[in-house]
């Protein structure tokens, strides 16, 4: 979901009769009509700004536009740099895995928690395996075992379709 943002509105967009006048200082001039403010505006050699144009009357600032984009754009490529989007990788076994590749597949899994990412861990069943959901729930309880010194169980065992799934997240 995305959230669509009003364009801002600059000198003769504004549509209000009478807005709130704030100065480039930030001292606020009071209300007044909006082409008085304009007229402020193009003294100081700036632009008029509609900031909150919701409110009762709209609010407007005297200040450059082009400085103000950039400041904004500024901190949204900030904000979009700390954000940290969670990636789940996902470890497949079957009834019948092998130690070797268990251990194969937990150094995988363990590598993916300390770079930070969510471990599905999911035992698929086919055919008569599924008569026999026990294997499945050993193999994921080694698992949880084996990672219990830095990873934590985010979801427990849980069957889903014909597998068996387990989240795990780092500690």
């Amino acid at each position: 979901m995305t959230i669509k943002k009003r364009p801002v509105r600059v000198n003769e967009e504004i549509d209000a009769t009478s807005v709130r006048l704030i100065s480039e200082d930030g001292e606020q001039i009071g209300i007044m009509n909006v082409s008085e403010a304009q007229k402020k505006a193009d003294e100081a050699g700036l632009d008029l700004v509609e900031l909150a144009p919701d409110a009762k009357p709209p609010v407007c600032r005297i200040m450059d536009f082009g400085k103000y984009k950039y400041e904004i754009a500024k901190k949204e490529k900030e904000n979009r740099k700390k954000q940290h989007v969670i990636v789940t990788k996902e470890i497949r076994f079957r009834p019948k895995t092998d130690d070797h590749d268990f251990e194969f597949k937990m150094r995988h899994a363990r590598k993916f928690l300390e770079q930070g990412n969510r471990v599905k861990a999911t035992v698929m069943f086919r055919g008569r395996e599924n008569a026999h959901r026990e294997y499945g729930l050993k193999i994921l309880d080694r698992f949880k075992d084996a990672l219990e010194d830095i990873a934590k169980v985010e979801k427990d065992t849980k069957l889903e379709g014909g597998q068996l799934v387990l989240f795990m997240t780092k500690k």
